[in-house]
């Protein structure tokens, strides 16, 4: 899928508590990438403070936009169209970076395009690996999704399986509230797990007859009745091999159902994407498992698995191409589906 011209998109990330903005060349090739995060403001709280966050991307989102212009050489009459993140995600932070998008658009006649956050995490493979083309299957895993996707093409994609109930970042950010880590969860229990031993404890899992879908709600529960034990004997955890089992037993179950989904589709090409493919251990899982079954996996550049604009651009790109277009009625949906 490609264009007679170059062609760049500006995007716009503000779902959670990182404000983005990045220039992106033909959904591939990234030209600035500039992330202002709150990450160790809301550390204070324990987790994202909703309101808070919002403040924060107001103050934030243009000089995130003209740092993205500054470091790429551009201005926006260089811009083919801005890329906006509507959802899901927080209303209030959603609303900053949509109205700052629709601002330049009314103010430039720039077209508007509207990316779902989810579908933007599938892209950031095309950024780490400019080669990747679809079809392939990809498992989007973060604090609040869980879904193998088979992507279709750029702009189809089909949830092929999805959680019951809990994303297995939540079961992982909860686990490490409870053990002392605190926020933010997901980065901390891998390095508190970092050369643990990965079989010391053992949790329950959920069996799902005939379904791909995940379950996390019963492990989460398992961990947690496994330290209340410990703690009723007057015992120690191991906090090492404790992270490092749990982390393991979750990136086995996400293991275990993508590649029965890559069976059951014939489809070889495996992707990550999401804050939770950042993680070691599931990293480390996959790339034994996809190796047992000539499976080619790819997953995303540290960087460009959390939150980030490039990403949106990315996906904008290829929905702008594709003759997406949104007025600039526009709105925020928090809870958008992929």
């Amino acid at each position: 899928m490609k264009s007679d011209k170059d062609i760049y998109i500006l995007g716009i990330e503000s779902s959670c508590d990182e404000t983005a903005c990045s220039i992106v060349k033909n959904g591939r090739e990234i030209v600035s990438n500039i992330i202002a995060s709150q990450a160790d403001f809301h550390e204070e709280y324990g987790g994202v403070v909703p309101e808070l966050a919002s403040r924060m991307h107001v103050d934030a989102v243009y000089p995130c936009i003209e740092d993205a212009l500054k470091k790429a050489d551009m201005t926006l009459e260089d811009v083919d169209a801005v890329a906006v993140t509507y959802g899901p995600g927080l209303v209030g932070a959603l609303l900053v970076g949509l109205s700052a998008a629709k601002g330049i658009c009314a103010a430039t006649g720039l077209p508007l395009v509207g990316v779902n956050h989810l579908h933007g995490h599938i892209c950031a493979n095309y950024l780490s690996f400019p080669e990747l083309e679809p079809p392939f299957l990809c498992l989007c895993v973060s604090g609040g999704n869980t879904q193998i996707v088979e992507v279709k093409s750029y702009t189809e994609l089909n949830i092929i399986a999805k959680t019951r109930d809990d994303a297995a970042g939540e079961a992982i950010d909860k686990i490490a509230r409870v053990i002392g880590l605190g926020y933010p969860g997901g980065p901390k229990m891998d390095r508190a797990g970092q050369g643990g031993d990965v079989t010391k404890y053992t949790f329950a899992t959920a069996h799902l007859a005939d379904s791909l879908d995940f379950s996390f709600s019963g492990i989460k529960t398992s961990a947690l009745n496994l330290i209340n034990g410990i703690k009723m004997k007057g015992e120690e955890i191991d906090i090492k091999d404790f992270t490092a089992s749990y982390q393991h037993h979750l990136a086995t179950i996400l293991a275990k159902n993508t590649m029965k989904a890559s069976n059951m589709t014939g489809i070889k090409k495996v992707c990550l994407a999401g804050g939770v493919s950042a993680n070691s251990f599931l990293r480390e899982v996959f790339d034994i498992e996809s190796k047992k079954r000539g499976i080619e996996l790819f997953y995303p550049k540290l960087g460009l698995c959390t939150d980030n604009a490039a990403m949106i651009a990315s996906a904008g790109y290829f929905e702008y191409i594709n003759g997406t277009r949104h007025g600039l009625d526009l709105n925020a949906v928090p809870s958008l589906k992929l």
